[in-house]
């Protein structure tokens, strides 16, 4: 039998209405051939409760009691979930990470799967069963103990089942009817995309697009798992929501298919650093060290060997590259006459593989922009993403002018 990969989210799951909901569209697909493989999130608002008695515990806490606590939550979803499509007369049982057993490295909280052998589930739908419902989020380390996967980690569970069992597709149930081509709270005229590329997705979650698990597309892309991204709240659609699939699969791309914004932003410059070879590795080597995400790069000019050079990072990690680059000059590992931050700024992108093969992108965005009195701080690209930095106050305006002169709102 055709084996269905199927993810339900915390919102999907978080009442005992909405688990019988979630079980009925598996039943369907049990109907309509498929062996099932569901995963599955804790109950909305559970994780955060137990990540709160282990912090009220143990502020100190070990890592491996933590994961042996929040990755609980999952377990009464999937022992819910298996009872409910028992009671619907659907051949189910629950499986924990532990029984599967999906391997991962001894990284506590932040877990990286490395196999999940298949033997044990198929052996079970040999014997009759249809559905196996999994826990999300948690897997076995080499030391046997429980560990899980990160925030979003049930995203990156589901795809990785799909790869493993070679699954005709994986689909993510959650809170929004698919992927839009920008949020639609901030442009109403945003369109939901039939299909959209890895590519594409990868860039638009590593943008602040809060759909996927960035993780759990890069493991898609890696291995070819068609993913659907479509609402639990929905009624019954055979082509709801958005295919995320490889690029040969859409048939005509057009040069942009999102904007992205993200809000959390900041800009810091190092004003008059030595220009000399090695100079960047001495200042980003710090910064990585202290577990700083740098994003957007651009050093000036050398005048009289003195240039500055500009970075971007998100805006609650401003204080650690603070203390990173002034920690890095007091070692002597190189100097600069002043830090500024601006924690006022904006990154807006652009993304799409029609870009690979159209010119004046770009062009067409900057003029965008200057037409609606906005000033580009930094510009960084990409071979499919154009990301600009501007004061934040602008974000609105800025997605919704460039929503419009690329026409994004047609298909």
């Amino acid at each position: 039998m055709p084996i269905l990969v199927m993810k339900f989210g915390g919102t999907s799951v978080a009442t005992l209405d909405r688990i019988r909901r979630a079980a009925k569209r598996v039943g369907r697909e049990v109907a309509n051939g498929y062996d099932v493989i569901v995963i599955v999130s804790a109950m909305s608002g559970e994780t955060n409760k137990l990540v709160g008695f282990v912090n009220e515990t143990s502020p100190m806490y070990d890592a491996r009691e933590y994961d042996a606590v929040v990755s609980s939550g999952e377990n009464v979803t999937a022992g819910l979930m298996a009872l409910t499509l028992q009671e619907m007369d659907v051949p189910a049982r629950s499986w924990q990470g532990w029984q599967v057993p999906l391997k991962t490295n001894s990284a506590h909280g932040a877990a990286r799967i490395e196999e999940i052998p298949t033997d044990n589930i198929l052996a079970k739908f040999g014997e009759g069963m249809k559905v196996a419902v999994v826990a999300g989020f948690q897997g076995l380390s080499h030391e046997g103990r429980i560990t899980t996967l990160g925030r979003g980690g049930s995203d990156t569970t589901a795809v990785a089942f799909a790869a493993a069992f070679d699954a005709e597709r994986c689909d993510i149930y959650t809170d929004v009817d698919g992927v839009y081509t920008t949020d639609p709270r901030i442009e109403s005229k945003a369109r939901k995309l039939e299909k959209i590329a890895f590519e594409e997705m990868l860039e638009l979650a590593s943008l602040g697009a809060k759909v996927l698990q960035t993780r759990s597309v890069e493991l898609a892309m890696r291995f070819n798992v068609k993913l659907r991204v479509l609402s639990s709240f929905e009624e019954y659609d055979p082509n709801a929501g958005t295919l995320i699939c490889a690029e040969e699969d859409i048939v005509e791309n057009k040069p942009v298919a999102g904007v992205a914004a993200s809000r959390e932003e900041a800009k810091m410059t190092l004003v008059s650093v030595a220009d000399r070879p090695g100079i960047a590795a001495a200042i980003f080597g710090p910064l990585a060290e202290s577990g700083v995400n740098v994003d957007m790069i651009i050093q000036n000019i050398s005048e009289d060997g003195r240039t500055d050079m500009t970075f971007s990072c998100p805006v609650d990690q401003v204080a650690r590259a603070k203390a990173a680059l002034d920690a890095a000059k007091e070692r002597g590992d190189f100097n600069f006459e002043e830090l500024i931050s601006d924690t006022t700024v904006a990154k807006i992108s652009l993304v799409g593989i029609g870009m690979r093969s159209q010119s004046g992108v770009a062009a067409k965005m900057f003029k965008v922009l200057s037409d609606e009195g906005i000033n580009i701080k930094v510009i960084a690209t990409s071979e499919i993403k154009i990301s600009v930095l501007i004061d934040r106050k602008y974000t609105e305006l800025a997605v919704q002018a460039l929503h419009d002169a690329f026409e994004l709102d047609k298909a």
